[in-house]
């Protein structure tokens, strides 16, 4: 994402121009914009045009639109962002209050105007313009006859290709068929390797599957490099790195990434950390269960109790909230975190330790030590936030 403009007034009210880059920026875009801000951007709208004889002609203008945001959508996998609202400034096209939908896209330039931009917005907007946050991890989930092809980016898993080859199982004059149904679904799997991981931006290739089905592959990508002179795989074999998962389902990805030979490969990106997290909390909940506590009632009144929040983690589906009451109390929550020296991670929902927090109410924090609470009172507490 590129920053153009940015211009917030003393109450922190204002606009930022931005310019989506990648599929991620709209994912980035996707947690920004919220119901009721005001949003700029470019349209393609179908006019009907008359002339002097009466004839109608039907074309499409490319325009630049202003509405008031209702509602936003977004195709993860296809990295579509729309969204729609009532046309709020003079158009000769398009009549005030009239409705419209924005197709958000790469390279072109938006604004989008909010009453207020809380911490959390901007620290959403520098995140997404960070030029060293990209695509470090990229993943072949696998097993016998199906693999899918991954990015790990610093906010989502984004499934690039789905390779699904009818592989017989093991019997007696079947082997010579089997062979040959395993080398057609290992060279799709190569060839979507090739197609949609860049060397020079990945730190890591992760090869997981449970049993061996991991090995042959790595097996197969040397022996076809170096017959083929697969240039990319041969200069890059050294960032290949084999782990051990249950299934070739994205809910496995992370326990692939958790393997000690990954987790030393990737300890540095954020993603890696969030996992990490995710799994001291459930031990943490099973060993000492008066320093872990989720939803948002349970963990605001275990620091009222005088708990020291050593880590905690909110899912960016909550920032995400129309009313303004409920997002302002996430903000508070980690704010106030912050200011006690305590450690803020905001999880994505398109990755699997977001997902799950997001089972836990999307808030869960570690204490540094363990505090009891009032279970009728903290929950009560909870409702209060969720009306």
């Amino acid at each position: 994402m590129k920053l153009i403009r940015k211009y917030l007034e003393k109450d922190s009210s204002g606009s930022i121009t931005l310019c989506p880059e990648e599929t991620e920026d709209m994912w980035h875009t996707y947690n920004l914009i919220q119901h009721l801000d005001i949003l700029r951007a470019t349209a393609i709208r179908k006019v009907v045009s008359e002339s002097s004889t009466g004839t109608t002609d039907k074309t499409s203008v490319r325009m630049q639109l202003t509405i008031q945001v209702e509602s936003v959508d977004f195709d993860t996998q296809g990295g579509v962002l729309s969204v729609k609202g009532r046309n709020v400034e003079e158009n000769k096209f398009v009549k005030m209050g009239q409705y419209h939908t924005l197709d958000l896209e790469l390279n072109r330039n938006f604004t989008l105007t909010k009453p207020f931009w809380d911490s959390i917005a901007l620290q959403q907007v520098m995140d997404a313009c960070d030029p060293s946050k990209r695509a470090d991890i990229a993943a072949v989930v696998l097993q016998e006859g199906l693999a899918q092809v991954c990015l790990v980016t610093q906010s989502m898993t984004i499934v690039r290709a789905r390779i699904e080859v009818a592989v017989p199982r093991k019997r007696k004059g079947m082997q010579g068929v089997r062979d040959k149904a395993t080398d057609k679904f290992f060279e799709q799997v190569v060839q979507a390797i090739l197609k949609y991981v860049d060397f020079e931006v990945v730190k890591v290739l992760v090869l997981a599957s449970p049993g061996f089905v991991k090995d042959q592959l790595s097996t197969y990508i040397q022996t076809t490099s170096l017959r083929l002179h697969l240039t990319p795989l041969l200069h890059n074999k050294s960032k290949i790195v084999l782990a051990h998962c249950s299934s070739a389902h994205l809910a496995s990805l992370s326990e692939a990434l958790l393997d000690p030979s990954v987790a030393a490969r990737v300890q540095d990106t954020r993603y890696s950390r969030e996992t990490k997290e995710v799994r001291r909390f459930w031990k943490m909940l099973d060993e000492d269960p008066g320093r872990a506590w989720y939803g948002f009632g349970h963990v605001k009144k275990a620091i009222e109790a005088g708990g020291q929040v050593e880590v905690l983690m909110v899912t960016d589906a909550l920032f995400r909230s129309a009313d303004i009451p409920t997002r302002r109390s996430y903000v508070e929550l980690v704010e106030g975190v912050k200011c006690r020296g305590g450690d803020c991670l905001i999880l994505s929902t398109a990755h699997g330790s977001g997902e799950q927090l997001g089972q836990l109410g999307g808030v869960a924090a570690i204490l540094a030590f363990s505090v009891e609470i009032d279970e009728d009172e903290s929950e009560r507490g909870e409702s209060d936030v969720d009306n």
